[in-house]
């Protein structure tokens, strides 16, 4: 296999040596490039292909945020990784929907290392040949909905408050009316009827917030065909209760709020795939949903059989051509193949997989296909197989629940 080419960008040249050095064993399968400015990046990036830009934000000059700006819009096919302190909100703000990931400076070489590999892996999937015939064949690929995308550039401003944000989502009546009915489901657990947009942003929190709004948007936009075998408000339940799920196990795990954010997208979004592909090829998709049912063969396999990729890969190609985090785009590219995942820990990839899991296990009957199987040998290396379990009964009292509520 062809070597990944990584490329540094950092203005001080002690760091630049220091990774120099600590990537050294990498070498047999990277190569590695370092430049000292944004402008020298640029110059290297316009003379060799770069799979991967690893930068600093706070250089003079062109700062890292003006650099992987730049990449994105002529190098799209570059994985964008950011290094900044705690201090650089600002800065974070002004890069939403350009960083793939953000990583703590100075960056911990083993989580560097980790990285890097799975960037390289979410590389080769934006490049695979058979995804993007298939997303070629799709035709024009839907564009970000338009209230997340006003969501983004109200975000960059650091000035912004929660207030700011309620007023975008006021002005558009349905998106309103879809939240406030989602936030008031048992699967939030608030316990208290929500009556504004501004109360629902304040109690659930920026990220959740924009995730919900993008998800309402996916599947509003992606206008779907009636069918009798594929129900796409099937489609939207499973979202937003593996959503739950997620953020169910991430919290049950961790206190590393973005961890659990990312969970809460990733299982919102998971699927949105099979979207794309039913709301642009309806026939070829209603084959593979029978293919799946008559032949006991999981719906993934159908898809590779009928189109050459799953839903897993299209999905994540289009997440990740928006610009979402890299972990959520792993997510949703490796939730039905954590084989296929490089060096995995406990992460939104693993999270999102136990989610999906968990809900066709209390809801069998909205299984096309055979049965998800959960990947016990990942879980087991990982010492979490044993915590499967209470992740059960966890989400099961979620869904009662919300089951309760709704009847």
């Amino acid at each position: 296999m062809e070597k990944k080419t990584i490329l540094f960008v950092d203005d001080e040249p002690n760091i630049l040596s220091g990774l120099q050095r600590m990537l050294r064993s990498m070498r047999k399968t990277m190569s590695f490039q370092f430049a000292e400015s944004g402008t020298a990046a640029l110059e290297i990036l316009a003379s060799e292909h770069i799979d991967v830009v690893v930068s600093d934000m706070r250089m003079p000059g062109m700062d890292g945020a003006d650099l992987l700006t730049a990449v994105q819009k002529q190098y799209p096919h570059a994985v964008r990784i950011m290094l900044t302190g705690q201090a650089d909100e600002g800065a974070i703000m002004r890069t939403v929907g350009v960083v793939h990931q953000f990583l703590a400076k100075p960056a911990d070489p083993d989580i560097l290392k980790q990285v890097i590999k799975r960037a390289t892996v979410l590389q080769d999937l934006m490049a695979d040949k058979q995804t993007k015939e298939l997303v070629s064949s799709i035709g024009s690929l839907p564009s970000l909905p338009k209230m997340y995308s006003m969501l983004q550039e109200t975000l960059k401003d650091p000035d912004c408050s929660l207030a700011d944000v309620a007023k975008i989502i006021e002005q558009d009546l349905a998106m309103t009316a879809k939240l406030l009915q989602l936030v008031n489901s048992a699967f939030f657990g608030l316990y208290k009827h929500i009556e504004s947009p501004s109360r629902a942003v304040n109690l659930l929190g920026l990220d959740t917030v924009k995730a919900l709004i993008l998800g309402v948007g996916v599947f509003s936009e992606l206008k779907s065909p009636g069918s009798k075998i594929f129900d796409v408000n099937k489609l939207w339940y499973h979202s937003m209760a593996t959503a739950a799920f997620a953020k169910i196990i991430a919290a049950q795990e961790t206190d590393d709020k973005e961890m659990i954010d990312n969970a809460f997208i990733a299982g919102l979004l998971h699927d949105v795939g099979k979207l794309l592909l039913f709301s642009r090829m309806p026939e070829k998709y209603e084959q593979a949903v029978t293919l799946a049912m008559e032949s006991h063969c999981s719906l993934e396999e159908a898809e590779r059989q009928i189109f050459g990729a799953c839903h897993g890969h299209v999905g994540g190609y289009l997440i990740g051509l928006w610009g979402l985090p890299g972990p959520v785009v792993e997510a949703i590219t490796f939730h039905h193949s954590l084989d296929s995942y490089p060096e995995p820990s406990f992460c939104p990839p693993i999270i999102t997989h136990a989610a999906d899991y968990i809900y066709y296990q209390l809801n069998r009957g909205d299984c096309i296909g055979e049965p998800r199987q959960l990947n016990e040998y990942t879980l087991e290396q990982l010492g979490i197989l044993d915590h499967v379990e209470r992740w059960v009964e966890l989400c099961l009292e979620t869904q009662n629940r919300c089951e309760e509520d709704d009847g």
